[in-house]
């Protein structure tokens, strides 16, 4: 950390943020992984690909959200990654988006989205900017560009 003045306080917020959630840890790392995607991240990728698996995400899931095919997913886990998406690419969401689905997220997890989000487009951009190298002692995990 060559900035910890301004890193400590926001890992503490991070750390405290994703335990109180108002969706899963499934959902959580669904959304994760798809910000690896979109970034191009194969340090987020790899890291939160085994974590996801432990919240029951499968190989097909994880496959579905590399590759954006999000109808493999129940109606909160769609809204999600779909959001994220258009959060992600477009820096907002539109009109017919939160129309189709908007109605499936409260308040609090339309906020916990937008935090959840951010956190990881700040750590995949700092992971990328930095070229922070993968652990080698880290079991084998595909990166974004294997299939």
């Amino acid at each position: 950390m060559h900035s910890p003045d301004l890193l400590a306080p926001f890992l503490n917020w991070w750390v405290t943020s994703k335990s109180s959630m108002s969706f899963g840890e499934r959902q959580q790392e669904l959304v994760i992984l798809r910000i690896g995607c979109l970034y191009a991240s194969d340090y987020v990728w790899k890291h939160h690909v085994l974590v996801a698996k432990e919240f029951g995400a499968s190989d097909e899931e994880i496959e579905a959200v590399r590759m954006g095919r999000f109808e493999a997913f129940n109606g909160l886990e769609r809204a999600l990654l779909t959001l994220t998406e258009a959060m992600v690419e477009e820096r907002t969401v539109s009109a017919e988006l939160w129309s189709e689905y908007g109605s499936q997220l409260s308040a609090q997890q339309v906020v916990d989205l937008i935090g959840l989000v951010s956190q990881y487009v700040l750590f995949a951009l700092t992971n990328n900017v930095l070229q922070v190298p993968i652990k080698t002692s880290m079991p084998h995990v595909p990166g974004l560009t294997q299939p």
